[in-house]
């Protein structure tokens, strides 16, 4: 009987433990340097109660854009510059404590790195002013990264003013594992990329989008069978089906109503039924719909205001909370979701960051 007491009393222990776990993410923030952030900053978020508590900070500039490896060990982040030193940063990352070492750096040889993916096997870096996407290939303990190829984009786009040059805002890697893709925003398309033995060779383009649109950035359904873009210069979402590195357009919606120009964001919630998209120097929001889970379209349900500049944002594992990067409001705003409806709610805990753009979970 005593035995089978302690044996309960370890396995409630460990149920303790495990929730406790469950509970607490390891959260990173990406900045911009040009005020008074250092670089990338660590918390420990709680995804039940949306509190944060601050853990360390690592000294990088303009870390716009960083993505975790799929263990937690590894962080890549850019330097986004305009000049040689824009880079590829290497971060030991420590879950246990949120301590950050910085391993290596790698020039990017494009400039205004803003986007950074990894698949463990390669990293993709999309180079904004750059115009290309660069391929860097891992070492076989992820901690070097070698810059192998990089892929230009093209213009063609009708804005004088914002596609006059090749512009390369996302580069992303599809969920069947066999292709990338990047958005070529000054020519209005997505460009494909397969990835093969021999490395990552062009696949042409995956699709084209409406003209003056800038497509910005692309997330896919968990299922693969749908994707969608977040167009910065028409403030459209566009619902594409995907099948083997090509998209199908299906539908084209508006989440920027008020023509401001500057479509940001897009995330699906985990259980991939709502998308949510930001915009900004506008009516500074997010735009909420509803996915039709058979066909993958998108209606219309809400939309909910924001501090000012919503760069970029994400969603919690648990989909309870929504964290919103608000870049000149200097600070990360932590909304309730309402998991039913789709709906936000601000729960004022703000997290106060310098120019913070960027969150990621683990």
């Amino acid at each position: 009987m005593k035995k089978r007491l302690n044996t309960i009393l370890i396995l409630s222990v460990l149920g303790i433990c495990c929730a406790q776990a469950q509970r607490q993410l390891t959260m990173l923030v990406g900045t911009y340097t040009d005020g008074d952030s250092q670089g990338i900053y660590s918390y420990r978020f709680n995804q039940e109660t949306g509190e944060a508590m601050i853990l360390d900070s690592l000294a990088l500039r303009n870390p716009s854009f960083l993505t975790i490896s799929h263990d937690g060990t590894l962080v890549y982040a850019v330097s986004e510059t305009n000049d040689e030193k824009a880079s590829l940063n290497t971060i030991r990352l420590s879950r246990s404590n949120g301590s950050m070492r910085l391993l290596n750096t790698v020039p990017t040889e494009g400039a205004d790195p803003c986007y950074v993916a990894t698949n463990g096997k390669y990293v993709l870096t999309a180079n904004y002013s750059g115009g290309s996407m660069s391929i860097f290939k891992l070492s076989q303990q992820d901690t070097k990264a070698e810059l192998t190829t990089r892929f230009l984009g093209a213009t063609g786009g009708p804005d004088q003013s914002r596609q006059d040059t090749p512009h390369v805002h996302c580069s992303y890697f599809t969920p069947d594992g066999k292709y990338a893709m990047a958005t070529d925003f000054s020519a209005d398309r997505i460009l494909s990329y397969q990835l093969t033995e021999r490395g990552v060779i062009g696949n042409g383009v995956a699709a084209h989008v409406s003209e003056d649109s800038g497509p910005r950035h692309l997330v896919f359904s968990r299922d693969g069978r749908h994707a969608y873009l977040m167009s910065e210069l028409s403030g459209n979402v566009t619902v594409f089906g995907y099948h083997e590195g090509k998209l199908e357009k299906l539908q084209e919606i508006v989440s920027d109503s008020v023509g401001a120009r500057g479509g940001a964001d897009i995330h699906l919630s985990p259980d991939g039924k709502f998308l949510y998209s930001s915009n900004r120097l506008k009516a500074d929001g997010i735009a909420i719909f509803a996915v039709d889970q058979q066909t993958g379209l998108l209606t219309h349900i809400g939309y909910q205001p924001t501090g000012a500049h919503p760069r970029q944002f994400n969603i919690t594992p648990n989909g309870q909370f929504l964290l919103c990067c608000c870049r000149d409001s200097d600070c990360i705003q932590v909304f309730r979701r309402d998991m039913k409806t789709g709906m936000l709610t601000d729960t004022h805990q703000d997290i106060r960051v310098s120019k913070a753009v960027c969150v990621q979970f683990k």
